[in-house]
């Protein structure tokens, strides 16, 4: 891993998930709130907790093993586990988990995408590739 990622995963692991709340909610203003977030760079685990307005429950989602895989040339992003408080939802997040997604990277973006997929590489048996 380069000086530049690990420097990278350093601050994403010191920002306070509360200056991560306030700017989520200034950008969701008027369509819901981001009531819990906490994000582990190494274990690949997320969880999100959101306040759709005029909904009376919250929506919560927890990520496990999610990341990029790269072989060089294409890049494809893979959650190894996913599920929801909501059923709708957990239901939707199932037919993604074990599956890889070919990420399309324009041109002028290679070079910023080589860094976030090196942040976020993982490496996953061939079986799972799809």
């Amino acid at each position: 891993m380069s000086f530049k990622a690990s420097l990278a995963k350093l601050v994403i692991k010191m920002t306070p998930n509360k200056l991560i709340i306030w700017v989520a909610n200034i950008v969701l203003k008027d369509i819901a709130e981001l009531t819990g977030f906490n994000f582990d760079i190494e274990t690949r685990h997320a969880y999100i907790q959101i306040q759709l307005l005029g909904e009376s429950e919250t929506i919560d989602v927890w990520l496990e093993g999610f990341g990029i895989i790269t072989d060089g040339e294409s890049y494809k992003f893979i959650i190894e586990q996913a599920k929801s408080n909501r059923l709708w939802l957990g239901n939707l997040l199932s037919r993604f988990v074990g599956k890889t997604w070919k990420i399309p990277v324009p041109a002028n973006l290679a070079p910023q995408f080589k860094f976030v997929a090196e942040l976020l590489q993982t490496e996953v048996p061939v079986k799972q590739l799809s």
